[in-house]
């Protein structure tokens, strides 16, 4: 992606996301409140990801779940997801912070999705290419496995499954995205991740 490319997307982002901040502030402030008050603690959560260069950023989120703690792999069973997390996560609700992110520069629109520490930093070689760009809401990868937490919920071992399977093939995905991105493609990605 050369650097008008990126200048393009970047002015692209800050536009739609002025327009999303816009558009749904009252939305965020609603959950916010009904996330704080099922949880008993502020309902915005906020966590290390990694972003562009391997640059670690705190990435915002509703909360969904009554605690952090345990595995970062989570699978639609969890029990630690809320009531009313488990509707924000199935309409992404809970992921409209980031339109935050996203206009403060720590994120884009598309793109590989931002992993914890442990994920997106160990890439080596050409993998590191993932790196190369701001990190997104929505992308190729997160299409093909909107419903991760489903699949990860049918095998034996979800974090070997993700490790073995999933992550790699997302690592391609993203990729291939990349080599070959345009402004058209991004446009495609965020109408088919809004039709769900």
């Amino acid at each position: 992606m050369s650097s008008q490319d990126k200048l393009i997307k970047r002015s692209f982002d800050v536009i739609l996301s002025l327009i999303g901040l816009f558009l749904t502030w009252p939305i965020i402030l609603i959950v916010w409140i009904l996330a704080t008050i099922e949880t008993k603690s502020n309902g915005m959560f906020s966590q290390i990801r990694i972003g562009e260069n391997g640059k670690p950023f705190k990435i915002y989120k509703i909360k969904t779940m009554s605690s952090s703690k345990g595995t970062t792999i989570t699978t639609v069973n969890d029990n630690r997801i809320t009531k009313y997390g488990k509707i924000f996560r199935k309409y992404k609700i809970d992921e409209l912070p980031q339109l935050w992110n996203v206009l403060i520069g720590d994120m884009s629109f598309v793109g590989p999705r931002p992993d914890v520490p442990g994920y997106a930093d160990k890439l080596e070689g050409d993998d590191r290419i993932v790196l190369s760009i701001k990190p997104g809401i929505t992308g190729p990868a997160s299409l093909k496995y909107k419903n991760e937490e489903e699949i990860l919920a049918q095998v034996d071992n979800p974090t070997e499954n993700n490790d073995k399977v999933i992550w790699p093939d997302k690592v391609k995905i993203n990729k291939e995205y990349i080599k070959n991105w345009s402004l058209k493609k991004d446009i495609e990605f965020i109408k088919k991740t809004i039709k769900g």
